[in-house]
């Protein structure tokens, strides 16, 4: 491996946890220690090995594996020489490194649709397309880790050098792997991609930051584009071209890992940003604006709220598919989903018939004014 991708390799790996370091200090601050959930302690520990698997392959093993010698080389190699050893750890790491790569993967799938369902909590129609999400990951990713420990039978064929084993006994090129990878990954994350996206662009927002809220939730174009040129690779130059996909791995996951924390961090971020500009004296972000009679603040977006039909058999009602702040919903939802310290709602009161709440902004002073309507008994 040439130290060019060690040094990338080590520095993406350094910034990704960076990134989900500041992911969890987002969600402690959401959600305190102890509602931190599987994912939030999964996902470091899964990125560090990946990486260092992916290490290993080039370092350790200088890129050697099962594939990439004729049969005449195979017939010939001692197994008791180095290079027999390098090719059979090389074919065992690569095996490990399929598995960590696809366990990574569809952690960040798995991560990104619990958020959709902290997000859409309380929109029924949104959440039906979240479980589907959920079992649509659950299968795929079984489909995928048995198809690269299954695909080649018996198990130590895996590692074989002579007889030739065949491409599905050959990990790091094993189209069985790439195929069923690459498809499966481009599945999940279009349909990941699919739930915000519609939303997305027709909500009531300038086109500047409708763009920007594309951008952090699209990221994932690149992660499948990342992994069809990772299968090209690997399908053009079967020789050399594992270990160029191997630093393509690298560069995939780093990306899938940012794209897949940014939406956790993007409220922290903004508040951080929205406190620089206030401190600096900025006006953009130092006040409060209201959209269409709904209060906008840094963990929320400024959205229009609709409803979309009425609540049925105790349900909560639909209301926008994209977080904002609410009036009266129950099944309110904003960026930071956990926290409901950001929002603010109107009650209303009755005594035997109906109420109405007034609510001014003077000055940055909130007035909130109660009418309070009553009937007396009339004694005939």
């Amino acid at each position: 491996m040439s130290d060019s991708f060690t040094t990338e390799a080590f520095s993406l790996l350094g910034v990704g946890i960076a990134v989900i370091a500041l992911r969890t200090f987002a969600r402690v601050t959401s959600v305190g220690f102890r509602g931190l959930q599987f994912d939030d302690y999964l996902m470091c520990v899964i990125y560090s090995l990946e990486t260092a698997t992916a290490y290993v392959v080039g370092a350790w093993w200088h890129g050697l594996a099962n594939n990439g010698m004729t049969d005449e080389q195979r017939r010939t190699l001692d197994p008791k020489s180095q290079e027999y050893s390098l090719r059979v750890g090389g074919s065992k790491t690569q095996l490990v490194g399929w598995s960590l790569y696809t366990l990574l993967l569809w952690t960040l799938k798995l991560c990104m649709c619990h958020f959709y369902s902290r997000l859409t909590a309380g929109l029924y129609h949104l959440q039906l397309r979240v479980k589907v999400g959920y079992a649509l990951i659950g299968v795929t990713y079984v489909a995928t880790i048995l198809s690269i420990l299954l695909g080649c039978q018996p198990f130590q064929h895996n590692w074989q050098m002579y007889p030739d084993p065949g491409n599905h006994c050959q990990p790091a090129i094993s189209k069985i792997d790439l195929y069923v990878t690459v498809v499966l990954n481009v599945v999940t994350d279009a349909y990941l991609l699919s739930i915000p996206m519609p939303m997305l662009w027709k909500a009531s927002l300038e086109l500047r930051r409708k763009l920007s809220l594309i951008v952090v939730f699209g990221g994932g174009v690149f992660v499948m584009m990342a992994g069809i040129l990772r299968c090209a690779l690997i399908i053009k130059d079967p020789i050399n071209g594992a270990q160029a996909a191997g630093s393509w791995a690298c560069r995939e996951t780093f990306v899938a890992v940012v794209i897949g924390n940014v939406p956790m961090i993007y409220p922290l971020t903004r508040r951080g940003v929205e406190k620089v500009y206030s401190m600096a004296g900025g006006s953009r972000y130092g006040r409060s604006s209201r959209s269409n009679g709904y209060q906008q603040d840094g963990d929320s977006l400024p959205l229009k709220s609709t409803l979309s039909r009425p609540a049925r058999h105790g349900k909560n009602r639909s209301v926008n598919t994209l977080p904002t702040t609410w009036n009266d919903e129950p099944g309110m939802t904003c960026w930071d989903s956990d926290r409901s310290n950001s929002i603010s709602r109107t009650k209303t009161h009755s005594r035997e018939a109906s109420a109405s709440d007034t609510r001014e902004d003077l000055g940055g002073i909130q007035v909130t004014r109660e009418t309070i309507l009553s009937t007396e008994p009339k004694n005939l």
